[in-house]
């Protein structure tokens, strides 16, 4: 068989294979060779920008920089401008990979990857993913992503996607219609690994425990199931496990940097050394020691094309204390900053901790198959579900009175039973949205 992803990549103008040949370098750096290392390359990539960027040099002013920690922090807002200002020296839109972020957390970014830095971040991804056995050139992907819904944009990514050796679902119909059409294509296709979203396969495999099926059942090919881009729950894991019937692997990544963490086959969140370099800052932008919680930054060590450096990606998060350079392990990842609900005494409270004291209420009954959390206003919470059966009113005051607890009394809550969620442009679910300003 023609390895029709690697040469799809060729194709593009993507230098895969001598993007192999720097990642084999990168990762033959010695564990006591890599401060330096690691040292050399932020060096190189501040100077490269300073040198060649004036969007950089204006963002980081005449303050004098004389160590790492000195450079300023990045916010998604700094990059409210038209990209090609923001581009390097000898860069074009012509001559970059463009693509642009959701917008699940807010307004949408374009941004920019120069193709010999988007070569070794798919190095990288193909070498993570082969440590479950997948290979991207054979490999067959079922996948739970968005799609554009316009003719010619979907025909389009149709035809990268049988390149690309991967099946997409319809995840804006997942009814029980729609479920029993993707269980349908498990039936008759050989799988070898699940990609996708989170919230779609967890649905899934809902419907499948409803239906008494385990999925390895009617596809016996499949191996992996690797989820991205929302919070995967233990109790939903345990849940995936079980009704797929294989490993459950869980990413995270930026789409404006590259995959971020991991899951090894020893159950770490290993993250990103290669071609990130990730810190954990408090509220001061002081670094954390390992072991504490604080915001996430990123550096793209390799993005000549765009910076990204010490960027913040609006997530909390802890790095473990077995962490080293080389291999950082990501302990634990929190939830956006910008989801956090503001009450009216002017506590603060992170939207995604009682979401998933929600979501442990909902499931011990079993009945609810999704829900969001709205803040409209500062006193008042909309709760979105979708069910078999209407919420009782015992479950409405027990819920009621774990947020009270929770939150702070005198709060009004506003439960909305739907027959579908609304999904965002891109098909993720989000999970907890504050509209208080």
């Amino acid at each position: 068989m023609l390895n029709l992803f690697n040469l799809a990549l060729k194709l593009n103008g993507f230098p895969i294979v001598k993007a192999k040949k720097q990642l084999a370098e990168i990762l033959a750096v010695s564990e006591e060779d890599y401060v330096d290392f690691l040292d050399k390359k932020k060096a190189e990539i501040v100077k490269f920008h300073l040198e060649n960027n004036a969007f950089y040099r204006n963002f980081i002013g005449k303050s004098p920089v004389e160590k790492w920690e000195d450079l300023p922090v990045m916010k998604k807002i700094n990059f409210q401008r038209p990209l090609n200002e923001r581009l390097s020296k000898g860069f074009s839109e012509d001559n970059v990979y463009i693509n642009k972020t959701s917008g699940s957390s807010g307004n949408p970014m374009v941004f920019a990857k120069d193709k010999p830095y988007h070569a070794l971040i798919w190095s990288n991804i193909i070498r993570r993913f082969g440590w479950y056995g997948i290979d991207f050139n054979h490999s067959y992907q079922a996948r739970f992503y968005g799609m554009p819904l316009d003719f010619v944009a979907n025909k389009k990514l149709r035809l990268k996607d049988l390149l690309s050796h991967r099946y997409r679902f319809n995840i804006f119909d997942l009814s029980d219609i729609g479920l029993e059409k993707i269980i349908g294509h498990f039936r008759t296709k050989k799988f070898d690994y699940i990609n996708g979203y989170t919230s779609n396969v967890v649905l899934m495999a809902k419907y499948l425990k409803t239906n008494n099926i385990v999925l390895t059942k009617i596809c016996p090919s499949l191996k992996v199931c690797i989820v991205t881009s929302e919070m995967l729950f233990e109790d939903d894991k345990i849940l995936l496990e079980k009704q797929l019937g294989v490993p459950i692997v869980n990413e995270y990544g930026a789409a404006e940097l590259d995959v971020i963490a991991f899951q090894n086959p020893d159950g770490e969140w290993q993250v990103n050394a290669e071609t990130l370099f990730v810190e954990i800052l408090d509220e001061n932008n002081a670094v954390l020691p390992y072991g504490k919680e604080g915001r996430i930054v990123v550096t793209c060590l390799y993005n000549k094309a765009h910076p990204f450096i010490r960027y913040e990606v609006g997530d909390y998060g802890v790095l473990d204390e077995k962490s080293t350079l080389k291999k950082p392990i990501l302990k634990k990842l929190i939830g956006r900053t910008s989801d956090v609900a503001i009450l009216p005494s002017g506590k603060k409270s992170p939207g995604m901790t009682f979401y998933s004291i929600t979501k442990k209420l909902f499931e011990d009954e079993g009945n609810v198959k999704e829900f969001v959390i709205k803040q409209t206003k500062k006193d008042t919470f909309e709760i979105q579900y979708t069910s078999e059966i209407p919420l009782h009113d015992s479950e409405i005051k027990t819920i009621e009175k774990v947020f009270s607890t929770y939150l702070e009394p005198n709060l009004n809550y506003v439960f909305m039973r739907k027959e579908i969620l609304e999904r965002g442009a891109s098909g993720k679910l989000k999970q907890f949205v504050s509209m208080v300003k």
